[in-house]
């Protein structure tokens, strides 16, 4: 297969840079570029063994199918699994070993050796303070040739850039977060560690990095795919007893009474409520373990208006192959009495069931499919019961149909309940995207 232009310069401004970043959007080909490089890497015998982090179904589902058709000279062994079957594939005779963020304290005690690293999803690292974060950062500490492949450094703010920043090149912007936090940001609130970024912070940290980042111009890109209508859908339900959760914190019902322990609890709650249903946990001592308790919650249920409108569109697309896509535990449960023929990503052969038109309805959760999966040939049509508060999850959840290779027009339906937090949550996504879209300006 043969790279588009845009992708063959970011190929290149790779394998010529061994610190690098890839800043480009969902569905531009971010894996054939480095794939592309890696292998030119392993030719030209700048690198022996390359190591991939992703998140698992990227790990699985994406370098596997991509590599043969980017990179077909490459072999590659796929780290996951049992304790047994990553040992294996760690002494594999392999060009690149790829396995998922989780594992990453299991093979820094492998004591394993790579003179390249690939993070795919560079976001997954934001925390420098993580487990998963030191072990990494101890285990390539030797390792010249790092590259991140990202779609937006800011998607939660421009404190997210410093984590992804130092693993890949701590020159950047220093090797400390309290030195970084102190010289762009503000302190606002000591007592709960609040702070605002200073001002001309955002123009400064992008001018710091913008030698190690390639930035796929929006102009080279958005032509190649076709357009993406947004759609919100606005819905009523009976307020009641929502307005009863929003000042009080707690709601009584017939046989039960569900209740906020704090603001940030009913923030939750709010949006469950929004969605027609809240959860009542209960506490209870656990008679087989004396000091223990055990904490069980069950659904209480008024109203299916986010449901029925669901429905609405979907029988007005013709029943459209359709992506759906949910928050709660409970709105799965919901589907699934309602669509008993709707599939999920767990069951057997799901994704390629999809990309060849077998499915109507795929129930997804934006953090089991916001990464990386090529879901784009088995419909143009999604639909979110309720929305996440990550940009980042939202924009890469969408980016499963809106990538390279989607043929049709995409629509992306937000199903709303007025005077509720849904409204509220709509604003934060936009509010968070003009933030990123500031950052992209600034790289250019």
């Amino acid at each position: 297969m043969k790279l588009r232009d845009y992708q063959e310069a970011g190929a290149d401004f790779l394998y010529s840079t061994n610190r690098a970043m890839i800043l480009a959007p969902v569905g531009a080909g971010k894996t054939a570029m480095t794939l592309t490089a890696m292998a030119d890497a392993i030719e030209n015998q700048l690198v022996k063994r390359w190591l991939v982090v992703a998140p698992k179904r990227v790990a699985t589902d994406v370098w596997p199918v991509e590599a043969p058709k980017w990179a077909p000279g490459l072999r590659l062994s796929l780290m996951v699994g049992t304790p047994k079957q990553r040992q294996a594939a760690l002494a594999a005779d392999a060009d690149v070993f790829v396995t998922n963020y989780d594992n990453l304290q299991w093979l820094h005690e492998q004591k394993a050796q790579f003179d390249g690293v690939v993070f795919d999803e560079l976001t997954k690292l934001k925390n420098p303070s993580g487990k998963r974060f030191k072990a990494l950062e101890k285990m390539i500490a030797d390792t010249a040739i790092r590259w991140g492949l990202t779609g937006s450094f800011t998607s939660n703010g421009l404190e997210d850039v410093f984590g992804q920043c130092k693993i890949v090149d701590q020159s950047l912007l220093g090797r400390s977060k309290g030195a970084f936090m102190q010289r762009y940001f503000i302190l606002l609130n000591p007592e709960y560690g609040e702070w605002i970024p200073r001002a001309g912070s955002l123009s400064d940290v992008m001018t710091q990095i913008k030698p190690a980042v390639y930035l796929l111009e929006p102009g080279d890109y958005k032509d190649k795919l076709p357009p993406l209508h947004t759609v919100p859908m606005y819905c009523e339900m009976p307020m009641d007893e929502y307005n009863t959760m929003k000042r009080d914190f707690v709601v009584d019902f017939p046989d039960a009474q569900a209740i906020a322990a704090n603001a940030a609890v009913v923030t939750g709650k709010l949006q469950q409520m929004a969605s027609g249903f809240v959860y009542d946990s209960t506490t209870s001592a656990n008679p087989n373990s004396p000091g223990k308790f055990t904490t069980s919650k069950r659904a209480i249920w008024m109203s299916g208006h986010k449901f029925d409108m669901l429905d609405d569109i979907w029988q007005e697309n013709q029943r459209a192959n359709t992506i759906v896509v949910y928050n709660y535990q409970e709105e799965l449960h919901e589907l699934q009495r309602r669509y008993p023929q709707a599939v999920t990503l767990d069951h057997p052969n799901a994704i390629e069931r999809w990309n060849a038109g077998q499915v109507e309805l795929l129930l997804i959760h934006p953090k089991s499919a916001g990464h990386g999966l090529n879901l784009q040939h088995g419909g143009c049509r999604m639909v979110f019961l309720s929305l996440p508060w990550s940009l980042e999850l939202y924009e890469q959840t969408v980016g499963r149909l809106h990538r390279g290779g989607q043929r049709h027009d995409v629509w992306c339906y937000l199903i709303l309940t007025k005077k509720t937090i849904d409204e509220r949550i709509w604003s934060a996504l936009n509010d968070k995207r003009a933030l990123s879209d500031i950052a992209l300006e600034e790289l250019k």
